[in-house]
């Protein structure tokens, strides 16, 4: 029950349960554990899990034409992840999400989503709340990519996320902030000839 604890704390801190309703809700939840650079979403397969993550990091990406990667999202501890075109409309992926680290997960699938908010209408609520603040953040972070310079993006991600900047490769960062590695690389150059 130890992995479960991180899941019951995140559900606990957005709505109200109780013992019982609790253990009915994430004993639903299936633990996987996988490998640094295993995949658990692959294009043109329909995306069967939420994933919450337990410990690790994981990256959701895409591929354009010419092969280049584009970082979607990153979900370290206390975070989810998925293609939710995929799972929410149970069609084909178009994302990788891939383990950066060993990762301990905690995976609920499509089917057993649906029978729980039928189930329960605060386990709805649950999925409302994580929907909209996922919704909101990627509003931020469209509006962040249209309207700030590479370097504000930069500035922006060290503020909000400096325990990321240490655990994922610098061309993911790059990827996900819109930039080739060698700005990215520039940029971070620039900051530390200011420092010193």
């Amino acid at each position: 029950m130890q992995e479960y604890q991180p899941l019951i704390n995140h559900i606990q801190n957005r709505i109200e349960l109780s013992e019982e309703e609790i253990h009915q809700f994430v004993s639903e939840f299936k633990i996987k554990k996988i490998k640094k650079r295993q995949f658990i979403i692959q294009p043109d397969f329909v995306a069967r899990h939420r994933t919450y993550i337990v410990k690790g990091a994981l990256r959701a990406y895409v591929v354009n034409g010419q092969g280049q990667e584009h970082t979607i999202s990153f979900a370290i501890e206390d975070w989810w992840i998925s293609d939710y075109n995929s799972y929410i409309y149970q069609q084909p992926a178009t994302m990788f999400v891939v383990a950066l680290e060993d990762a301990v997960l905690l995976q609920l699938d499509f089917e057993t989503e649906t029978k729980l908010k039928n189930a329960n209408p605060k386990f709805e609520t649950f999925f409302r709340i994580t929907a909209e603040r996922t919704a909101a953040f990627f509003q931020r972070r469209i509006i962040t990519n249209l309207t700030s310079s590479a370097e504000e993006r930069y500035d922006n991600f060290i503020e909000k996320y400096p325990s990321i900047v240490q655990r994922v490769p610098q061309y993911t960062l790059a990827s996900y902030l819109g930039m080739t590695t060698e700005f990215l690389s520039k940029i971070r150059n620039n900051k530390l000839k200011k420092k010193s």
